[in-house]
């Protein structure tokens, strides 16, 4: 028997082993000889990595260390590489260890053999072929993980998308062998037949608030035609425009097929029926001022809506009311009719309008809106100065009436409606009215903007646009403000303030103000740098100019700040005009896309 105070030391020295063994702390995992993509999957996988700075015993730090070496191994697999050369080594004390993984990548496994197929009657289907054609990996391609996990993943959603419900895998294997750097992939949907569009039917829940005849006459399609996710996916968009529900649930049920056609189960929750507004704003043109409003999302079962709306400045007042009646002969379409009042009282004009609108308006196709319209317009004018400059000496009001129609038409194709990277967009308007049919006077007015995107790389965008506009009359004197063209400001010439460039008069507190023009003729380039996936800046030029005869160019510089919030892209953007050295810079704030 050990006498007790050997024991005693005995458990002395092992507590204190026990100690030394908590020591051990690995401050950095260095990871060599990959790229990018490879390093990162990598760093996922080791679980070296997790222990970073925490308190491991020498056994287990060895342990891991000796697992470093499988986990990159399995980690690089995905990439196609099976047999790599790795070396774990370590650097430093036990309390302070760095370790370093160095990789040296062999040959990779390639695709020796792609047998990838679908038999059925999708295998006629055109798409489907499409996708087969640009499946990746493909022979002789690195057995990349994720392109093929991504191939076969895409066409078996495009099975069911075009109404293949019965499609499944007949074959399904892929062999690798690692001492020939070969891999064989037999890949093969059995597609079944494809389903058509069934009965459609609309639940309205907790309460039935609009006419199913009328949601109806938003499905384009043909029950018995082929079945295609898409056409339900932009029947969802049109549900959503009208704005009556807050949510919509869209449900084919393969399973209830009756001869081949699939039920769809619509079920739509009411939105709140009246959405009350109320703000306060100011501008340096218009003023302090509130802004009430209330719409009334359906007013009946037959989808009507209705909305007023009250702006009131301390220089400009502005009341409307506008009602709406769905018409679906064009998809998506409205009759409208509305009336509106306008005051604005400032330093170099008094003007009031009453303008009465009726218009139709619908989606042609997907990336064509047009909008046809009847208006009828009252409008009373004063220059505060007359043409001498002289602000002391009173202008004679003039009023004029016209009743005229227009046209407007919006074309836009873009890979994403909020921060396109690939688009243009097109807008032209015409109107034109009649002396003796309701018109003061003969007229006939164009105008039209476009705009266009281009991505270039992946942080750098190129937004180019142009607007042009003329009237034809003989009679530009009786044209009220309304029916004139302005420049400058956000949307114009950055680098001037709002209408600022154009034929001017000479305001009660001596600053010139615009006088609207015949013509209008405007242009901007604008180039965009993202630091990072919300953040940006730009820099800008634009040039233009609202004339009668002949334009006089404006030209405008400046540079601005970009952000993808939440609720859209915001830009701040400081511009100076070049017309005159000692102008005064602009600031200008907009929030929202452009279209």
């Amino acid at each position: 028997m050990r006498p007790p105070y050997r024991l005693l030391a005995t458990a002395v020295l092992t507590i204190a082993a026990a100690g030394t063994a908590q020591a051990a702390k690995v401050t950095a995992v260095d990871i060599r000889g990959l790229d990018e993509a490879k390093t990162l999957n990598v760093r996922g996988a080791l679980s070296l990595v997790q222990a970073i700075d925490k308190d491991l015993s020498g056994r287990r730090l060895g342990y891991l260390v000796r697992e470093a070496d499988d986990e990159t191994r399995e980690a690089l697999e995905p990439f196609g590489y099976y047999s790599p050369k790795i070396e774990v080594t370590r650097e430093g004390s036990g309390d302070a260890t760095k370790v370093i993984v160095t990789v040296s990548l062999d040959e990779p496994v390639r695709v020796r053999r792609a047998d990838i197929a679908i038999i059925g009657e999708g295998s006629e289907d055109r798409y489907l072929k499409e996708d087969l054609s640009v499946f990746r990996p493909q022979k002789g391609d690195i057995f990349d993980h994720a392109q093929y996990e991504a191939s076969k993943t895409k066409i078996t959603r495009r099975l069911a998308e075009r109404g293949y419900f019965d499609a499944d895998f007949s074959s399904r294997r892929v062999e690798v062998t690692r001492a020939e750097h070969a891999a064989d992939i037999d890949l093969v949907w059995t597609s079944g037949g494809r389903y058509d569009m069934g009965p459609i039917t609309f639940v309205q829940t907790p309460q039935h608030i609009i006419r199913d005849s009328l949601l109806e006459r938003l499905v384009y399609w043909e029950q018995g035609s082929y079945y295609h996710q898409g056409k339900l996916d932009r029947f969802r968009e049109s549900l959503a425009r009208l704005d009556y529900f807050s949510s919509i649930e869209i449900e084919p049920d393969p399973d209830k097929a009756v001869d081949n056609e699939v039920p769809v189960l619509v079920t739509l929750t009411p939105a709140k029926r009246t959405v009350y507004t109320a703000g306060v704003s100011y501008g340096t043109d218009s003023g302090a001022g509130v802004r009430l409003g209330m719409e009334r999302r359906y007013v009946n079962d037959r989808g009507h809506k209705a909305l007023g709306q009250i702006d009131w400045n301390e220089e400009r007042k502005t009341a409307t009311a506008q009602y709406r009646i769905p018409a679906f002969a064009w998809l998506d379409g409205w009759y409208t009719f509305s009336a509106q009042y306008y005051d604005e009282q400032s330093d170099y004009i008094d003007t009031r309008k009453v303008e009465l609108v009726a218009s139709r308006s619908g989606q042609i196709s997907r990336r064509l809106n047009a909008i046809a319209s009847i208006h009828a317009l009252r409008e009373r004018w004063a220059y505060v100065a007359d043409d001498d400059g002289d602000a002391s000496t009173p202008v004679q009001y003039r009023s004029a009436t016209f009743l005229y129609p227009s046209l407007r038409a919006d074309y836009i194709d873009a890979d994403d409606r909020i921060f396109p990277r690939k688009a243009i967009g097109i807008t032209v308007e015409v109107r034109g009215g009649l002396e003796g049919v309701g018109s003061d006077a003969n007229f006939l007015q164009t105008w039209g903007v476009a705009r266009w995107y281009h991505g270039m790389g992946a942080f750098n965008r190129l937004i180019v646009r142009g607007e042009a506009g003329g009237t034809f009359t003989n009679a530009l004197v009786d044209m009220p403000p309304s029916l004139r063209f302005f420049a400058g400001g956000d949307r114009s010439i950055r680098g001037y303030a709002y209408r600022e460039v154009g034929p001017t008069t000479i305001g009660s507190d001596g600053k010139k103000y615009a006088l609207g023009a015949k013509n209008v003729l405007t242009g901007s380039v604008e180039f965009e740098h993202y630091f990072n996936d919300t953040w940006g800046a730009a820099g800008f030029v634009d040039a233009g100019d609202a004339f009668d005869d002949t334009p006089d160019i404006h030209t405008g510089v400046g540079f601005g700040v970009r952000w993808k919030s939440p609720v859209g892209p915001v830009r701040f953007d400081i511009a100076h005009g070049l017309k005159d050295p000692d102008s005064n810079y602009e600031i200008y704030l907009n929030i929202g896309a452009d279209w």
